[in-house]
């Protein structure tokens, strides 16, 4: 599954330091505004330590872990819906991704310049999130005058029901609020599913901090918090800085020792892959057998076909059950069938079988 997540902020926030740190692509980080102008896209591993285990357990000749694809988008400023600065690119590229990684600066530092004159968090977050309600507004109301006339005179029931959604959405982006918090039945959002609305895309506020409050975050954070809060999304605080130190150890026992001596236990990357891999409401099963140990990357909520059918639409069209083993089991009888088998932890499952996160499957299938 192709499944991307943006990476916005304003233009010297830390969004290309931290994009760096995500992956081996070579995106310029310069301290002046705009120093990236084309996309950068990044596939990145997702780190999952179950993975790690099966493989320990099962030795196979290859591994396969799941990935997601970050986006480095150009700098946003002021006027972007209008066109300003690099918008339109901008909102071209980011209507393309499946969730938002919005970096947010939370550090003073006077050699590092602000587009904006002075470090607020809330001030920078508004501003995008202005031109992206905005870049919405203008579908939305593009789309109602294409409805409108059928909705009213023409006793269109289809016409009418997706006027009533867009004027909910309408009213809701007019008060400054993004469409994803829009009281809209979540059946009823079907009717605005074509225009890929940017701000009905999840989010993840990142607060880039200094390493003074990487563990305990500092009022900048505090701030973002609150607001996000409302909104119901997610706050992650990390330091880029530190990130791209930890990305120039060579060896793994150097990161660990230094993640060791800042008291952190895990690096900020890490928990940002997986906090995005969790936004997109993903979940991973996993295949394992001597040729291969892989995780495959499902939709939360997926049946047993639909899984089999992300390894192959043959695996879907024919499947005739699944041989199901929870991760835990799996772990505690060392891999080996027959004890597993023997314990009734083997489980055979039909089309009916929604996938749980962590599952270790086998397919039976007939095409």
């Amino acid at each position: 599954m192709a499944l991307q997540c943006g990476i916005v902020g304003l233009p010297n926030v830390g969004k290309s330091t931290l994009f760096n740190c995500l992956s081996n692509a070579k995106a310029q980080a310069a301290n002046f505004p705009f120093c990236t102008i084309e996309p950068n896209v990044g596939v990145i591993t997702v780190p999952d330590e179950r993975l790690t285990k099966l493989t320990e357990i099962v030795q196979p000749k290859s591994i396969v872990p799941n990935t997601i694809e970050i986006v480095d988008i150009a700098g946003l400023v002021k006027g972007a819906s209008k066109g300003e600065g690099l918008g339109n690119q901008f909102l071209g590229n980011i209507r393309a991704t499946n969730a938002i990684l919005h970096v947010l600066r939370c550090f003073d530092n006077d050699n590092v310049i602000h587009v904006d004159g002075s470090v607020d968090p809330i001030r920078d977050k508004e501003i995008i999130d202005t031109e992206l309600q905005l870049k919405d507004l203008d579908s939305i109301e593009k789309k109602i005058q294409k409805v409108e006339k059928m909705a009213k005179t023409g006793g269109d029931k289809e016409a009418k029901k997706t006027f009533d959604v867009l004027t909910v959405y309408r009213e809701h982006l007019l008060k400054g609020l993004s469409a994803r918090t829009a009281p809209v039945e979540e059946e009823d959002k079907e009717y605005i599913a074509d225009l890929w609305l940017l701000t009905a895309k999840p989010v993840l506020y990142i607060c880039n901090v200094d390493e003074g409050s990487v563990n305990t975050g500092n009022a900048y954070v505090d701030k973002v918090k609150a607001v996000a809060d409302k909104e119901g999304a997610g706050v992650l605080i990390i330091s880029a800085q530190i990130e791209a130190e930890i990305a120039e150890l060579e060896s793994f026992e150097e990161r660990e020792m230094f993640l060791s001596d800042l008291g952190l236990t895990e690096s900020g990357v890490n928990k940002l892959i997986k906090a995005a891999y969790k936004l997109l409401n993903l979940a991973t099963y996993f295949t394992a057998g001597v040729q291969e140990v892989r995780a495959w990357t499902i939709t939360q909520g997926f049946t047993a076909p639909q899984a089999a059918g992300v390894i192959h639409t043959d695996f879907e069209k024919g499947f005739i059950r699944a041989e199901v083993i929870k991760y835990d089991d799996f772990v505690k009888y060392n891999g080996s069938e027959p004890a597993i088998k023997e314990a009734g932890k083997l489980g055979v499952e039909g089309k009916s079988y929604v996938v749980v996160d962590g599952d270790v499957m086998h397919f039976r299938f007939n095409v």
